[in-house]
């Protein structure tokens, strides 16, 4: 009977958890769809031709439930919100890829070396059959004292069937977002005291003018941030940009 209301109670969880989980997006590429699944503040899944990529994934196990075990691990730095060792080990199978930046392996224990891609910024590497390249994260002004300091973090930019992803990390709007090229979908924090506020997100997005992009990780310290009031802004100075605009934070 225990062994019963255990698995009713499983089942339930599960359930509750997939409701609360917006659909999934999709992206023609030149290989089938590109499925963007939003997730929790900084952490999303992108499923393309059969490889499943899990971003800065955290919250434990119960968050993942339903997605398919992940391929790569694509970790931008080492703050909780990003780095969650004790999801990773929950979530990754045998032949997960993890890659990070050196920060993020020292935390790594020694059973996952072996799997681990470590780039810095400007590093690029090919792994199943997604071109993965770092680029930097940081705050603005430079500062030793920084919350994210140049080279320390990764920013990534996927190339997966002919279309560029690229994935923030946490940043300000730096000269590096800003000269991004050909871009097709994006995804940018905006987030204060910690990264940007809405306004400069917006006019960094606006000098790189991605296709597509989605405001991400903009809980901060006095709650969440206007993406409203960024999709405005972007939509007043490019319309061509289409904003797309989700829930990133779930009720429990």
């Amino acid at each position: 009977m225990k062994t019963g209301i255990f698995a009713l109670f499983f089942s339930l969880a599960i359930y509750q958890c997939q409701a609360q989980r917006i659909e999934s997006d999709r992206i023609a590429t030149d290989k089938g769809p590109l499925a963007v699944q939003p997730l929790q503040h900084a952490s999303l899944v992108l499923t393309w031709n059969g490889v499943v990529i899990y971003v800065d994934p955290t919250g434990g196990a119960a968050n993942y439930t339903g997605i398919a075990a992940p391929d790569l691990i694509l970790v931008t730095d080492i703050h909780g919100d990003h780095c969650d060792t004790a999801t990773i080990a929950a979530i990754k199978k045998s032949a997960t890829v993890l890659v990070v930046p050196q920060v993020v392996a020292d935390k790594l224990p020694a059973s996952d070396k072996e799997k681990t891609v470590v780039l810095k910024n400007g590093d690029k590497a090919t792994l199943s059959g997604v071109k993965i390249a770092a680029i930097p994260m940081y705050n603005l002004p430079e500062s030793p004292m920084a919350m994210h300091t140049k080279g320390r973090g990764n920013g990534y930019v996927l190339t997966i069937g002919g279309k560029n992803v690229y994935l923030s990390g946490d940043t300000q709007g730096i000269p590096e977002m800003r000269s991004l090229k050909n871009i097709d979908v994006a995804f940018v924090c905006m987030n204060l005291p910690y990264t940007m506020d809405v306004p400069e997100a917006a006019d960094a997005v606006l000098a790189f003018a991605p296709k597509i992009v989605y405001p991400y990780h903009y809980r901060g310290k006095n709650g969440l941030s206007d993406v409203d009031a960024f999709k405005k802004l972007v939509d007043a100075g490019n319309k061509g940009i289409e904003v797309r605009l989700r829930n990133w934070y779930p009720a429990k």
